[in-house]
């Protein structure tokens, strides 16, 4: 038994000397980091067609002039500083300090890392690697493994309401990716929410689409405008507007739906986080009203991780062989035993048990960020937070951009609703801060409240004065 090493014989000298300058190459080059451990040198004898005394005494000259190190019972090793130290310039440069990090996350793109199931999916993770027939080992499936979009079809009825079958279902490396796949097959302009991520407008228009911007309330967005737009589609957050919190109302979800089919147009739900609700009852997918004029789009960034790279498009049948035509031929983007594994998880209830221990605890948490606030900021207007995993405080004019710096002063990483607001829009600006309460482990999330507070402007801060 013995470790593969791809070196090249040449040049002039025996060939021990010709060994010994291939592995000072391959050390120098950075190829062979320092503490890799070599072949045994019969080993590399057999596989560079050498005698066994040719390689023993290139590793003998090498362990002697300090380039390796041989110890028994650990074989022979590059050694710790084989690598010859780069010029002085160029080694300052890579050993600069990276920035520092936040000592607290109130970033409202994550869910708590910390609470990931791992016995859980790991539980899930062999069961699925015990179970997978055998076509699981071959090319992927561009539509997703049928185990995960039937496991799927089922969850989204039961909890969200969706309308689908697994043949109308495609599996995507999460939503950025279902949402650039989309770009590819829309026409025309896509109307957006005023307030909603930069990076997903991004990702449309640079797909050639031009976003335009619709009015957004504490009711969502106001779908009525959609009549006096030329758009071919409508990107919506109707259970929980992003960032500005409030649930699209059954009057604007109808408006939508009504809008669409008149046009010929589709909507794109980003169902984002509709399984944390707290303090009213569930809102169902609006792709329930009209599966054949609503694109659902769902992912596993905030219920589990956005690592896993795993979402999913419920489409009308009209759209799944252009999806797939922009997909490709075969799965290049997931990886089929991590939608096995997803499959699994699902399907022995895994996943509702997580999304229910999670959600008591996001309300927990919740429900302390208000406390907090209303005992030392109570001039802050708190907003939102019937659902989800962030917030939004309100603050005086001309503080946002003063308490956002004041925040990462206090090593608090966290975003100003200005981040948010699309550049078109004709809605007056409103200033605040977003606040992801989900993403600090519960050991950090006093602190993180701590830092909070001493961010904020004091009640009476004159516009444009500085944040404490």
């Amino acid at each position: 038994m013995g470790t593969d090493l791809h070196l090249e014989l040449s040049g002039r000298g025996s060939r021990r000397e010709q060994l010994m300058r291939a592995l000072r190459e391959a050390i120098t080059s950075g190829r062979l980091a320092p503490g890799t451990r070599l072949p045994p040198y019969r080993t590399l004898a057999v596989d560079l067609g050498l005698a066994r005394n040719t390689v023993g005494e290139a590793y003998a000259e090498l362990v002697a002039e300090g380039w390796l190190t041989a110890r028994q019972g650990s074989g022979t090793r590059v050694a710790p500083r084989a690598t010859p130290l780069p010029a002085a310039k160029d080694r300052a440069r890579r050993t600069a300090p990276p920035a520092p990090r936040p000592a607290y996350d109130f970033m409202p793109t994550s869910p708590d890392a910390s609470a990931f199931p791992r016995s859980a999916w790991l539980t899930s993770a062999r069961r699925a690697l015990n179970s997978a027939p055998s076509d699981a080992f071959g090319v992927g499936d561009p539509r997703g493994r049928v185990e995960l979009r039937t496991a799927l079809t089922e969850y989204l009825a039961r909890a969200r309401g969706v309308r689908t079958a697994p043949h109308r279902i495609v599996v995507c490396a999460g939503f950025a990716h279902a949402l650039r796949i989309l770009g590819e097959v829309l026409d025309g302009a896509v109307a957006v929410e005023s307030y909603g991520l930069a990076f997903h407008r991004s990702l449309l228009t640079g797909a050639g689409l031009r976003t335009v911007p619709l009015t957004v309330d504490a009711d969502g967005a106001r779908t009525a405008e959609l009549g006096s737009i030329d758009a071919g589609a409508v990107l919506l957050t109707p259970a929980h507007q992003f960032p500005t919190g409030g649930p699209l109302s059954a009057e604007r979800r109808t408006a939508a739906v009504d809008w669409a089919r008149a046009t010929g147009s589709v909507v794109l739900e980003d169902d984002y986080d509709g399984e944390f609700r707290y303090d009213r009852e569930p809102v169902g997918a609006v792709q329930g009203l009209d599966p054949d004029r609503v694109i659902y789009l769902g992912s596993t960034s905030k219920s589990l991780s956005p690592a896993l790279r795993l979402g999913w498009l419920a489409l009308p049948d009209g759209l799944v062989d252009d999806v797939l035509a922009v997909k490709g031929v075969r799965e290049l983007w997931t990886g089929v035993f991590d939608q096995l594994t997803l499959a699994d998880f699902i399907a022995r209830g895994a996943y509702d048990r997580h999304v229910r221990l999670m959600r008591r605890t996001y309300r927990r948490r919740r429900d302390r960020l208000v406390a907090v606030l209303t005992e030392r900021a109570p001039h802050i207007a708190v907003s939102g937070i019937a659902a989800g995993l962030h917030a939004v405080l309100d603050l005086p004019p001309g503080t946002e951009q003063d308490t956002v710096r004041a925040a990462g002063r206090h090593g608090l990483a966290l975003a100003g609703l200005g981040a948010f607001r699309h550049p078109e829009s004709t809605m007056p600006p409103r200033e605040g801060l977003v606040i992801g309460f989900g993403a600090p482990p519960d050991h950090a999330f006093n602190g993180a409240l701590q830092a909070l507070c001493a961010a904020l402007p004091p009640a009476g801060e004159p516009s444009g004065g500085p944040a404490i």
